[in-house]
């Protein structure tokens, strides 16, 4: 993908001013080595997508696309890593552009993975709060090495970070973890024992989703509700009065908005904040209701997605792009997900890719451009006109425009041929794609260039070669007569093995098929088939294939076997050369003749008297024949 911008100065008096500025940028992506991972590895999962068995339906068919998702999501994690051990290696001049690529990496693989969640997988009510849950768990705070530093420490439960890993735990919905910790506190101290046997209870006790359980959400709801209840009860028992840090987990438990606002820092993110308000206040959350709190203008909608982002901000901060991003896609708003990623991440690689998902989970259906071309067609042209940007990658491209049904083939067409054209390796490279593709005008074209470049190098028989498989008659031609004319200097021909092995393709014009006959001439007298070699001589010379200009060298040739001493050419043969030799002299007027030189009169001579020769030894030849 590339970017780039213009600005033009003007002058004082508002006029447009002769200094110009440009600033074009290149985006940078395709350019950074350890991205070459992410380009290559998921163009062989999107090739593999759209291979796919499309009869597979129903749950089949889901399994199949979330296990695409998250190979696309293992590819940019893996990526993230290179990122960072090729941080940790301190390039200076590396380093800012691998921390803003790292964190490009990171934002994608958080909107990824709720979309996987919210559209891919479309987890039901109840598993959608275990993948939200696992969402934020992966994304949001790393509380593990806060819990190694207080348990590696000599009292735990003294520990200044004891009660924030508690904390954590707790509002990542994390429980045996927050009972562990909680159970360093009891035995440190004896008084909270009757407290913390009560606080693990409720925390034991408390009613969560699970994949495999059975139960519908009328009993979860129910399980939840007299749960709800019991912590209610304890805390307006004020039983843990006593102890601060227990009460605030029982607020947290009951859902408490100001006591769970408390912990802000703890969550650094508004949409952890909304996922534990969830965890604590609707654990049956379904999809659609998502949605529908964030379209109505109800309560609901209120605290469960807008006010959870401006709760969090405090109205200080505006939102970033990203939460603009994450927002879109709780309120089930895919193509502004699709937009605001394009704005934001300026990242051709994760919209193209996410909507090809999208699409093949039928949700882009309504969303076609006025053009013609639907979304999905058009993010994937803009990715791959990128990749053909680059020295290598454009060959990863050319698939893209082969799964673009409406457009593709025209802008492969249109790629194709601005590739540069640096070898013949790579030259072959693009003649196999277009041929593969039925491409015949592009397969003509490279040909060509391919075939002057060789010319241009005085390289005769790879030139020769790219013309014939350009099928192009006229270069075929031209290059035939180079061939010819440094026969006539140097007396041999280069690129024998070529020249001996035209078979078919010496019929793609006269000059290529003399050039070739010619050759065979030489074989056949140098093999000794002198008789076989004479009748090939004759064949050229009558059939008018031969240059004008060639007609003295192919005479001249005639004069060995002219001379022989077992008579090859016989008396009708003889006539016939005789002929050819005097059509090429009366071709030339007066002048000429009396501007020729001395060799060419030589030759015509020698030939009139190998001629008149042979004519009568065929006669007398001939005649004994006949007499006995």
């Amino acid at each position: 993908a590339l970017t780039g911008m213009c600005c033009i100065v003007g002058g004082e008096d508002g006029g447009q001013s002769s200094s110009c500025v440009f600033v074009v940028r290149r985006d940078q992506d395709i350019y950074i080595q350890t991205l070459r991972k992410l380009f290559n590895e998921s163009h062989g999962i999107f090739v593999g997508l759209q291979r796919s068995e499309e009869e597979l339906v129903g749950k089949s068919r889901r399994a199949q696309l979330v296990q695409v998702s998250k190979n696309y999501r293992s590819v940019i994690r893996a990526c993230m890593e290179d990122m960072h051990q090729a941080a940790s290696k301190f390039v200076p001049s590396l380093t800012a552009t691998k921390g803003n690529a790292v964190s490009i990496l990171s934002a994608m693989e958080l909107i990824w993975n709720l979309c996987e969640i919210l559209f891919v997988e479309a987890a039901a009510a109840g598993p959608l709060l275990l993948r939200l849950l696992d969402w934020v768990r992966l994304h949001v705070c790393d509380v593990d090495n806060m819990v190694r530093e207080v348990l590696s420490s000599e009292n735990p439960s003294k520990h200044e970070l004891f009660w924030n890993a508690v904390d954590i735990f707790v509002l990542q919905g994390r429980m045996d973890e927050a009972r562990h910790l909680l159970s360093k506190e009891a035995s440190a101290n004896p008084a909270s024992v009757n407290m913390y046997r009560i606080l693990d209870d409720l925390m034991k006790k408390m009613p969560v989703p699970s994949l495999g359980n059975t139960q519908t959400l009328t009993e979860m709801e129910l399980k939840w509700q007299h749960w709800h209840e019991e912590c209610q009860r304890y805390l307006q028992d004020g039983t843990f009065a006593s102890n601060s840090h227990m009460e605030s987990i029982c607020k947290i438990l009951l859902g408490d908005e100001d006591a769970i606002l408390e912990k802000k820092e703890l969550m650094t993110t508004w949409y952890h904040f909304l996922v534990t308000r969830l965890l604590y206040s609707r654990p049956t959350v379904k999809p659609m209701e998502l949605r529908f709190y964030a379209q109505a203008g109800s309560r609901i909608s209120f605290i469960f997605l807008t006010s959870s982002m401006d709760l969090f901000l405090g109205g200080e901060n505006s939102p970033e792009p990203l939460d603009t991003i994450l927002m879109a896609a709780f309120e089930f708003e895919i193509h502004q997900v699709i937009k605001e990623c394009s704005i934001a991440l300026s990242n051709w690689w994760f919209v193209a890719h996410l909507t090809d998902l999208l699409d093949h989970c039928k949700l882009l259906q309504s969303h076609n451009l006025y053009f013609g071309s639907n979304m999905r067609e058009f993010l994937l042209l803009e990715y791959a006109s990128g990749l053909f940007s680059h020295h290598s990658l454009w060959q990863l491209g050319v698939d893209y425009f082969d799964h673009c049904p409406e457009y593709g083939r025209v802008y492969l067409e249109l790629h194709i041929e601005r590739i540069p054209l640096n070898t013949e390796q790579k030259a072959l490279k693009v003649l196999r794609i277009c041929e593969q593709r039925q491409m015949h005008e592009q397969v003509r074209s490279i040909c060509k260039i391919m075939a002057m470049k060789a010319l241009r190098n005085n390289r005769l028989g790879s030139a020769l070669s790219w013309s014939i498989r350009a099928k192009d008659a006229a270069f075929a031609t031209l290059i035939s007569d180079r061939f010819l004319k440094d026969y006539c200097e140097r007396g041999c021909f280069s690129d024998l093995d070529l020249i001996d092995n035209l078979g078919p393709s010496m019929l793609l014009s006269d000059r290529l098929t003399f050039l070739g006959k010619y050759r065979e001439f030489h074989r056949l007298y140098g093999e000794k088939r002198f008789s076989e070699a004479a009748r090939l001589l004759l064949m050229l010379m009558t059939a008018h294939i031969a240059p004008c200009s060639f007609w003295m060298t192919l005479l001249t040739d005639a004069l060995p076997l002219l001379e022989q001493k077992e008579v090859i050419f016989s008396a009708e043969q003889t006539y016939e050369l005789m002929r050819c030799l005097e059509d090429l002299t009366a071709q030339k007027s007066d002048k000429q003749k009396l501007q020729g030189d001395d060799v060419e009169t030589m030759k015509v001579e020698m030939l009139r008297i190998a001629l008149a020769r042979n004519l009568a030894r065929v006669i007398v030849k001939e005649g004994t024949l006949e007499g006995s």
